[in-house]
């Protein structure tokens, strides 16, 4: 069930009503009913895949419960070792088997011995890598003493199923969210209020930006080889924020359901490309699987604590790993392992930037400095990109290498006359300009609707302005897949 379908208007009002007018006197009924929603709103995409979380979020809580209950060294690693293991080996075996089959086919042929392997029809199951991150940090909290374990398996299975975040994130520690199970809520106007315009912006990503700039992305790297370097710039361009309006625009939808309900989901991005460097950009991007890499790797690797080069070998794993999550294709590894590259220097000049430092913080406009710090940031970023929409390694470096040749000052109307696609990338780039304006002028707020000041007529209008745009959009966008559901 997509967030921005009709299905879903009908099912959020209906979840909303039962949640606060039927079942808001008995807290187990209404994490009970919370749990029904969710496997409702999974299940329509596949209902047989519901018995993975089960199975998942089933070995999760009993390991917990045992890990807890035990003071044998070697009885606790067991369990969290099985708890690990199953988590692992069901995201492998969906996500991973053939690419393992191929790639080692692949390598004996490379070395003149060829293989026969059969690889299988694997239907990747929709976010599989989120809830199994979420459900696997649980059993790992609780063995480092962090968390005590629920006895309730409704408010486990709810935790770890709460459709809001199921199945693009953000990726909740159980110490933040399954406490929220526990408290009985009362109905606050508000908290439901700030919802409500976070989800109508991220909306307004996903619908106005990403999926705007998706008909000429696609065209772009679909079509690659007949590209000149300016259209294919363009393509990298818009990619760029068409991920970062699909994914971020999820995540924004998705905690301002949980508001709704009267939970609140960890913030997932902080207006990333208003970052100086590209350390700061990773604790703007995706911050949830940031910090899940980061704890639960990165410290445990040794972290900033040991030498130089260690760090720099921790930094390397986290982020070839990180980019390895995404996805099965040597691709996604690559972005990855480049984006450790970018850290190399930082962590050698120890100038670690906190996220939570405003850009040009009091100021209406940045200092050159400044300017040059987001402009080498973002192009770094772009680049990275190519690697992450590429179909292979290969046409990556094709791409970049035509976007550094002398058709780079070419005409891209020269390339993209045969697609009519003028309105579209026009339409793009107004919306751009909309969302890195919102952003620049609301940074350091949680979100671009986060309206305060002024008279209300003007909030209002700008509110009404908003849903307007959307609906324009979504009436003649279509209505595209999340690009996060891959993964």
């Amino acid at each position: 069930m997509l967030f921005n379908s009709f299905v879903f208007a009908v099912f959020l009002p209906l979840v909303f009503f039962l949640y606060w007018f039927v079942t808001h006197k008995n807290l187990r009924l209404q994490n009970f009913m919370l749990l029904v929603a969710s496997c409702t709103f999974y299940g329509w995409w596949d209902w047989k895949f519901l018995g993975l979380v089960f199975v998942s979020a089933f070995i999760d809580y009993f390991a917990g419960i045992g890990i807890q209950d035990t003071e044998d060294p070697r009885r606790r690693k067991l369990l969290l070792v099985l708890s690990m293991s199953s988590n692992l080996g069901i995201l492998g075996f969906f996500k991973y088997f053939n690419f393992f089959v191929d790639s080692f086919v692949q390598a004996f042929a490379g070395v003149g011995i060829p293989l026969e392997a059969s690889t299988l029809n694997i239907i990747l199951p929709v976010g599989i890598s989120f809830y199994t991150f979420q459900s696997m940090s649980y059993t790992i909290d609780i063995y480092k003493r962090e968390l005590e374990p629920t006895r309730n398996p409704i408010d486990f299975a709810a935790f770890v199923m709460f459709f809001p975040q199921l199945v693009a994130g953000p990726i909740e520690r159980a110490a933040n969210l399954l406490p929220q199970f526990y408290v009985h809520k009362k109905f606050d106007l508000a908290l439901a209020q700030d919802g409500i315009r976070q989800v109508f912006w991220g909306l307004f990503k996903k619908i106005v930006i990403a999926d705007t700039c998706a008909h000429a992305v696609n065209t772009i790297f679909d079509h690659s080889e007949t590209m000149s370097g300016s259209a294919l710039l363009l393509g990298a361009l818009l990619f760029t924020f068409q991920i970062y309006g699909d994914f971020s625009g999820y995540s924004d939808i998705a905690i301002g359901i949980a508001r709704l309900f009267g939970f609140e989901l960890m913030q997932n991005f902080n207006m990333p490309y208003l970052s100086r460097d590209i350390g700061e950009f990773w604790r703007r991007w995706h911050i949830s699987l940031s910090t899940w890499f980061r704890d639960y790797v990165y410290i445990p690797l040794g972290g900033s604590r040991v030498s130089k080069w260690k760090q720099i070998r921790n930094v390397m794993i986290v982020f070839t790993v990180s980019g390895f999550w995404h996805g099965a294709n040597w691709t996604f590894i690559f972005w990855g392992f480049l984006n450790g590259l970018y850290q190399i220097p930082i962590v050698l000049r120890k100038n670690r930037r906190p996220a939570t430092k405003v850009v040009a913080e009091g100021r209406l406009f940045p200092t050159p400095r400044e300017v040059f710090q987001l402009a080498t940031t973002f192009a770094a970023t772009v680049l990275a990109w190519i690697f992450f929409r590429a179909e292979s390694i290969g046409q990556a470096f094709s791409i970049i290498g035509e976007i550094f040749s002398p058709s780079l000052l070419s005409n891209p109307a020269a390339s993209l006359g045969g697609f009519d696609l003028r309105d579209t990338v026009a339409y793009s780039f107004i919306a751009i300009a909309v969302l890195m304006t919102i952003e620049w002028l609301q940074r350091g707020k949680k979100h671009g609707l986060e309206l305060s000041g002024g008279l209300p007529v003007m909030r209002w209008a700008a509110y009404f302005a908003m849903v307007a745009v959307i609906i324009l959009f979504r009436r003649t966008g279509g209505n595209l897949d999340f690009i996060y559901f891959q993964f």
